[in-house]
Parts: C-alpha cells; structure tokens; sequence
C-alpha cells in the first residue's frame, strides 16, 4: 500500500513536471516571440555587366572567374595604337592653333610696321617720279614734241604708282591698327573647340582601359582577347561585395511591427553558429504575392510586403542565393533608427 502512494505520488510528480515543461514552452516561447520577429528569405547582392565604353579589339584580359577584384583594377585593355594616333593629332592641333591665338593677340610686330613705312615711302617716291614724268611729256604731247603713246604711257605709270601708294599706306594703317577682335575670338573659338576634341580623343584612349567599378567577384568572363569589344558587348558579369542583403517578406500584419533603420541578427545554415549584424534597409509600399522561393501550402496566397535587410559581410561568407534568417527585435526605438551598425569588425 504504501509502494502504491509512493508510486503515485512519483506520478504526481511527473505530470506537475510535465505541465510545467508545456507551460514554459508555450507561454514563455509566446513571450519571447511578442519581443522578435523572424523573417526566412536568401542573401541578394547587385550584379554588373561591365563592358568597355568603345568599339576595338581586346588585347589583354587579366582576370579570371571566380577572382576577387578591388576598386579601380585594371581587368583588361583594348588595343590602343589607332587611339593614341588620334590624340597626338589633336595635340599637334592644339599647340598650332595656341601659337595662332598668341599672334593675333600680340598684334603687328615693329619691325613688320617698319618694313610697311619703308614700303610706302617707297610707293610715294614712284609716284611722284612718275607724276613727274607724266607733267613733263604732257605739253612736249600737246605741241607734238612727244608721241601720243608716249604720253599716255606716262599717264598710265603714274596712276598705277598712285594705286600702288594707297594700298602700300592701307597695308600701314592695318599694321598698326593690329588684328581684328572678331579674328581674335574665331581664333580663340577654334582653340576651343580642338581641346574639346583632344579631351574625347584622351577619354577615348582612357576608355581602352576596363576597370572595376567597385568591390566584386567575376562571376562570368565572357569575352576573350582577340574579340572585337563594343558597349553592347558585355567583358564580365561582376558580383558585387557591397552592400549584401537578404531579401525576406513580412505578412500586412506584422509591417507595423518594423521600420527602416532596425537593427537585425541574421543566420545562415552554413555557419549556423555565427550570427550577421544587419539593418533593414528598405521596405516595399507596395504588396505582393509571396515568391515562390519562400511560400508554403499556407501562405501560398497572402500578400506580403518585400524587405531588404542589409548585411555586415566583411568576410565575404553570405553569397548570392543563400537562405538566411532573419531575427528582428521587436523592442528598439524608432529614435534610434538609422544608426548603421560597423561592419568592419568581421
């Protein structure tokens, strides 16, 4: 009798124990899931198609597929020679047209003025010794001491001699005068516009030059050298280090739960031990149906709202793709959103 009270007593026990465990497992977990939000997605990243901003054959690719790249790398070069040409053409132009503008802002030099003063004095000598001659003959004509054509010939010389000094003192006027203001501004117009084609012809020459726009990884190589490159034609797919995040989706009655600039703990099945820093970066306004990538049987038709928690990856660990996670705490001000966790920390 007394084994049986003992044993049931013992049983006693176990149930109250019992009861407690499911009290503790359901209130307690009930709890703790008011204070956090769990939201299941995959880690997304941005992609480049980068391709070179000109039409020449590739002559160099220094990179490969899988190859982790810094900003600003060379990744290959297109061949160069016709480009280089086109420059030097354009800084030959330029340096001769520089010169052109320098002369006509300096003005008539002295010694070309002095050389046009001689030239007219020169002019008006001739034609006084021709009006001279001219003066003389006419009256020896008119008594028939001197030929007709002898007279007119004189005549002719000295309008000619006459014709010769106005143009010798017009060329004296403008030496001194110096050149025009509307020569000068064409002039500087035209330097203008021959550095502008030296700048494109020197972009053009950068441009033969594929560099990395940012952190990355080739995820593809597509051309080769030899191929003949153009914008259209993408060289590499880049996957980009930064930013990382997980796309996730959050059910209409959990998004007044959330606000941009939460903090955030993320979780991978790869290092299930290991939790990721993260913030919410971005909430959709609009809705939509859930993805398949993350719907069940029952929640196949609801309508969710699109998240971006931005991820802390210093050791490049979450990749495209990557199901992942996301635990939210529920209990943070909203004062203190926006404050983007240091990420260099690994």
């Amino acid at each position: 009798m007394k084994k049986r009270i003992i044993g049931i007593f013992i049983a006693l026990l176990l149930l109250a124990a019992v009861g407690v465990g499911i009290w503790y497992f359901f209130f307690r977990e009930a709890e703790t899931d008011e204070n956090r939000l769990v939201l299941y997605g995959n880690v997304d990243i941005r992609q480049v198609e980068l391709a070179f901003n000109a039409s020449e054959r590739i002559t160099e690719i220094r990179v490969e597929e899988g190859e982790s790249v810094e900003k600003g790398q060379l990744l290959a070069l297109l061949e160069t020679r016709r480009l280089q040409q086109a420059v030097n053409r354009a800084e030959a132009q330029l340096n001769a047209q520089r010169e052109e503008v320098i002369k006509l802002e300096t003005g008539t030099r002295k010694e070309e003025i002095r050389k046009t003063r001689a030239e007219v004095a020169a002019a008006k000598t001739e034609a006084e010794n021709a009006e001279k001659t001219f003066r003389r003959l006419r009256p020896l004509g008119a008594k028939n001491l001197a030929s007709q054509d002898q007279t007119d010939e004189a005549e002719s010389k000295a309008e000619a001699a006459r014709a010769r000094l106005n143009a010798a003192e017009e060329t004296l006027n403008l030496a001194l005068a110096g050149p025009r203001r509307e020569d000068i501004a064409a002039a500087k117009a035209r330097l203008e516009a021959i550095k502008a084609d030296l700048d494109i012809a020197r972009k053009n020459l950068e441009d033969a030059r594929l560099i990395a726009p940012d952190h990355a990884v080739v995820q593809n190589r597509i051309l080769q050298p030899g191929d003949m490159a153009s914008p259209r034609r993408p060289v590499f797919t880049l996957a980009l280090i930064n930013p990382v995040w997980v796309r996730a989706y959050v059910q209409q009655t959990d998004m007044g739960k959330i606000f941009p600039g939460m903090r955030a703990h993320i979780k991978t099945d790869s290092y299930p031990d290991k939790a990721y820093e993260g913030w919410i970066g971005y909430i959709s306004p609009t809705a939509e149906f859930t993805p398949k990538s993350v719907e069940t049987p029952e929640i196949r038709t609801e309508l969710v709202y699109q998240v971006r928690v931005y991820a802390c990856n210093p050791q490049n660990e979450l990749r495209l793709g990557m199901p992942a996670t996301v635990i939210v705490p529920l209990d943070q001000p909203r004062e203190e959103a926006g404050e983007i966790p240091d990420c260099t920390g690994g």
